[in-house]
């Protein structure tokens, strides 16, 4: 009886050491990195050899945490839990390489930054509509859409305008930088919400469409 559960653990360590010699696809980078500048985080291993992403959302959002779930599902051992305590759910990944890069990339002395390639992770729509379906909002009253809000409030009034220049810069989107209870958060207003909306829209999946004011 022990035999079988020692190969079986063995075979389990490889498959997973083989998992981590394989970087992320364009499609799970894509998502990983937008969701990084949204509400999703990297943690440590044991070892602190490597960092493995971790996803939380509100129970409400279990269709999109899901959708990500899908996405990175050849990493992850365990599937979706309820955290009841704080009514969501969650998942995290292996550890990896790649996720390790994402690290030095996105925190500073374990503190989340905005990431040297910023430019290059926003000139993706997947990753745009990512960060968008993480933290932002649409502003509208009764049937009339006004804009959009990307919630950008963790990062520094220097970092809000880095991003407000590369919106401009990649999408032509103009946008503000708004004071929200003293801290900076990125506003598209009427004149390129359409455009904003036309970017986005394809990869917005359906449980999420609330957010463009569908």
């Amino acid at each position: 009886m022990v035999t079988p559960r020692e190969v079986k653990r063995v075979t389990y360590s490889t498959e997973i050491r083989k998992l981590k010699k394989v970087p992320l696809n364009q499609y799970q980078y894509a998502i990983s990195a937008g969701s990084l500048l949204g509400d999703s985080c990297l943690r440590p291993n044991w070892s602190k050899t490597n960092y493995r992403f971790q996803v939380f959302h509100s129970v409400a959002q279990k269709a999109y945490l899901n959708w990500k779930y899908e996405a990175l599902k050849n990493l992850v051992l365990t599937p979706p839990q309820v955290y009841e305590k704080t009514n969501s759910i969650w998942f995290r990944t292996i550890s990896h390489p790649s996720f390790s890069i994402l690290h030095e990339k996105f925190y500073a002395d374990k503190i989340k930054r905005l990431p040297y390639d910023i430019e290059e992770i926003i000139s993706n729509p997947l990753s745009f509509a990512v960060w968008f379906m993480d933290d932002g909002n649409v502003v509208k009253d009764k049937d009339r859409v006004y804009g959009f809000h990307l919630n950008t409030q963790s990062f520094s009034f220097e970092e809000n305008k880095i991003i407000q220049n590369l919106l401009k810069k990649v999408w032509k989107i103009r946008s503000t930088i708004q004071n929200n209870n003293g801290y900076p958060r990125t506003y598209i207003g009427a004149e390129d919400k359409d455009k904003f909306v036309e970017i986005v829209s394809p990869f917005i999946i359906s449980s999420m469409k609330y957010k463009i004011g569908a």
